[in-house]
């Protein structure tokens, strides 16, 4: 499962972006989510979760990733509350531009 790929699924009326993953076992299930506030254009990322059996294997880079590839699409801007987002902002520096001054 290692090279498992999670989706994402943006939840707008929850202000939530769930991953999900699809496996064998057990059908598609939820590994993790972002939650968010919105301001204007601008998405606070505020809580990134990915459940304990499903640690360790890079599913939460990836979600983020997911989430800031949708935000830049729609042409929104993202402040990082999420210490797990920030961290990941300042290891990925083409995501700078997204970043809400």
């Amino acid at each position: 499962m290692a090279d498992a790929t999670i989706s994402v699924t943006h939840l707008a009326e929850r202000e939530r972006y769930r991953a999900d993953l699809a496996d064998d076992e057990h059908g598609t299930v939820e590994v993790g989510y972002i939650d968010y506030t919105t301001d204007g254009d601008n998405l606070a990322l505020t809580h990134t979760v990915v459940y304990d059996q499903w640690g360790g294997r890079g599913f939460a880079a990836e979600l983020v990733k997911q989430v800031l590839d949708d935000i830049r699409a729609n042409g929104r801007r993202v402040v990082p509350v999420c210490s797990y987002v920030a961290s990941y902002l300042d290891k990925h520096p083409e995501y700078a531009d997204l970043v809400a001054k």
